[in-house]
């Protein structure tokens, strides 16, 4: 990738090195880091090193009546402004100047704008124009101008003020396995930045899928692995704290036409007392937790990974699927459970290229005794 801000834009820390020696050092280091686990090959699956990013935010900067994008630097705590980014997929790149020309011309959308995010998808671009003032239906009329010109969907935000002027999500295609999947992802939900290598991860995941029966997934946010193993299990319990992203993923089942996914509104920590029936929950008053027979559990924690109660619980499952967005707690988890478990597939997704974070996926089986 070429960028006229590498080296002073703080968003790419491994400028100086090329792709395929970015992609040799991340190898490396995750060799070193797992070697006492006698983790000795994984399969690394790369992402384009251009125009992959399908969401991201600016900082807006005024000077007088021009604005810029703006990302802090490199080492100091200063702006560099940014007139372009290769990093984020071509829809995103290709709408960035003309929108804030657009938006610079009208004094309404300018003034006291402070950020702008992104995020693209396989049918439309959201872009969330965040403000240091309040804003009103006097707004939307100068939104929707930004919608016809440009075919996206806007969105303003302000203190305690949300304005939406056609939808508040995208809608993303997903090939798996060469199944088409569609996701219905909301604006402030989590999802995952880099499709390319998204897809690559389901993909992975679920051909180590065999004898199943149902499966319990923690951690499941808008669906993104629940939905294509759906296709391989009897019985899909997931869970998720989110609000938003439960019903996101309702609503990409309908789409989906999927119906075996029963979704819980409760942390890891409170469905792990469900099952050990240590305590009653309302919000499971209409399911039967006997009725699931767990063959497999799946799990895709925050970076702090995943609690040493919730670790016990899962060790009494037979295989163990693992995707992890922080190598350090992922090894900390595995030296617990490794006690009980072997490691039998391992792999590395760089969906950030030019920098240094590394998700990973582990496929653990409980040891032949």
């Amino acid at each position: 990738m070429e960028c006229k801000h590498f080296g002073v834009c703080g968003s790419c820390k491994l400028h100086e090195l090329s792709y395929k020696e970015q992609i040799k050092k991340k190898q490396n280091y995750i060799k070193e880091l797992f070697e006492p686990l006698h983790v000795k090959s994984f399969k690394t699956f790369i992402s384009p090193d251009s125009y992959y990013r399908n969401r991201a935010e600016f900082r807006i900067w005024h000077d007088g009546d021009d604005i810029h994008y703006a990302m802090n630097q490199v080492e100091k705590k200063k702006l560099v402004f940014i007139e372009s980014c290769p990093k984020v997929v071509k829809k995103i790149a290709n709408l960035m100047t003309p929108l804030k020309e657009l938006i610079k011309k009208d004094e309404m959308l300018r003034n006291r704008l402070f950020s702008i995010e992104f995020l693209s998808s396989s049918t439309k671009v959201l872009v969330s124009m965040l403000y240091h003032k309040k804003i009103d239906e006097s707004w939307d009329i100068h939104a929707k101008k930004l919608e016809d010109e440009f075919g996206i969907a806007v969105i303003g935000r302000s203190k305690k003020v949300k304005r939406v002027i056609s939808d508040d999500f995208v809608l993303d295609e997903l090939h798996v396995n060469k199944t088409p999947y569609m996701y219905k992802i909301i604006e402030g939900g989590f999802s995952q930045p880099n499709s390319f290598v998204n897809e690559h991860m389901i993909e992975w995941a679920t051909l180590h899928v065999n004898k199943a029966k149902d499966l319990l997934e923690l951690y499941c946010g808008h669906g993104n692995f629940t939905i294509p193993f759906s296709k391989q299990f009897n019985k899909v319990l997931a869970t998720e704290i989110s609000k938003s992203s439960i019903k996101s993923a309702k609503d990409s089942c309908a789409m989906n036409k999927v119906e075996n996914i029963e979704f819980l509104r409760m942390s890891v920590e409170e469905l792990t007392s469900a099952l050990k029936k240590e305590r009653e929950f309302v919000r499971l008053k209409d399911i039967n937790l006997d009725d699931y027979d767990f063959s497999h559990v799946f799990v895709d924690p925050p970076r702090a990974g995943i609690d040493k109660k919730s670790l016990e619980f899962i060790s009494d499952f037979d295989t163990i699927i693992y995707i992890s967005c922080n190598p350090e707690t992922l090894k900390r988890d595995l030296e617990f459970l490794t006690e009980k478990f072997e490691i039998k597939d391992f792999a590395i997704f760089d969906q950030f290229p030019h920098t240094n974070h590394i998700e990973s996926g582990v496929i653990l089986q409980t040891r032949q005794v």
